[in-house]
């Protein structure tokens, strides 16, 4: 036996219950499931859902329960505390040029298959308004509830499978599984969808395991679903907004390559292609320039 495998053996055998795969499902689960109740309180606030583009705002901010109970739970466990290092700004690429470059990807990578299906006439879109203080303070809406997604599982869980397993690959692909299977009960579910769900997810960690940067998967992942769900109009994940910019003729849309009826680009094989790729991107970028993973500098 090599010293590798002794190591590997030696961790396995310390490994708490508390940390096994499906114990941190479990947890992880639980902290989604309560911190959505919390933030549930939002619908409370008078004339919130009065309007459609307020009604928006309710659905994408109440995320924040997440926010608030999984901080909560990470600064009060002294085995969760050097989590929230890794999502602040002693994490050496969480950065405003990260972010941005967060932003910048997912606009284009979400644009990219919005007019791949557009171009083959699966969809039609018309104008339906633009209110400039709705626009913003739903863009800060949708960032909360990615953001929010993105803590739970390339936060808490990413970092605690890190901890716990010797590979890497336990974290990277756990926690896209699980990102994952909380997308099973949505509106439209294919096989293409989940993995694409599975597939981003992947593209997510990569950016936290080689780039140390969760704010620009947060960042990518509020693009993302900005641009088809406020900008255009389309499914996000199934579900339709009742407030964007540009509104889908829905009677016009035809099921391709490019677009699902159902579950609007991400369903689809022309967007798993493009999240593929840009996957293989930073792995190739990450192999050759990527950072040390913080998870392995004394976490």
């Amino acid at each position: 036996m090599n010293q590798s495998d002794k190591r590997a053996k030696k961790q396995s055998a310390k490994r708490k219950l508390s940390d096994n795969l499906l114990a941190l499902y479990f947890l992880t689960l639980l902290l989604i499931l309560l911190g959505q109740n919390l933030g549930m309180l939002v619908y409370l606030i008078p004339h919130m859902t009065n309007t459609d583009a307020g009604a928006t705002i309710a659905m994408y901010l109440s995320f924040i329960g997440i926010w608030i109970l999984a901080v909560a739970y990470m600064r009060f466990t002294k085995k969760n505390r050097p989590i929230l290092e890794a999502i602040g700004k002693k994490a050496s690429g969480n950065n405003w040029k990260n972010l941005l470059f967060g932003f910048f990807i997912g606009f284009g990578l979400n644009g990219i298959c919005i007019l791949a299906a557009w171009l083959h006439k699966d969809i039609s879109l018309y104008y339906d308004s633009f209110q400039p203080l709705y626009f913003v303070l739903i863009f800060l809406a949708v960032f909360v509830q990615s953001s929010a997604e993105e803590l739970i599982c390339r936060g808490f869980l990413y970092q605690r499978l890190r901890r716990s397993y010797r590979h890497p690959a336990v974290a990277l692909i756990g926690n896209s599984m699980f990102f994952a299977v909380l997308h099973l009960m949505n509106d439209g579910i294919t096989v293409l969808s989940v993995l694409n769900i599975f597939i981003v997810g992947i593209l997510f960690s990569f950016m936290v395991y080689y780039m140390d940067s969760i704010w620009c998967a947060m960042a990518m992942h509020t693009a993302w679903n900005f641009t088809q769900n406020i900008l255009f109009g389309l499914p996000n994940s199934g579900i339709v907004s009742l407030y964007s910019v540009f509104r889908l003729e829905a009677s016009t849309a035809n099921n391709s390559f490019a677009y699902n009826v159902g579950f609007g680009i991400e369903g689809t094989l022309f967007a798993d292609v493009i999240l593929l790729l840009a996957c293989i991107c930073i792995y190739l970028w990450g192999k050759k320039y990527g950072r040390k993973p913080r998870e392995t500098r004394g976490f």
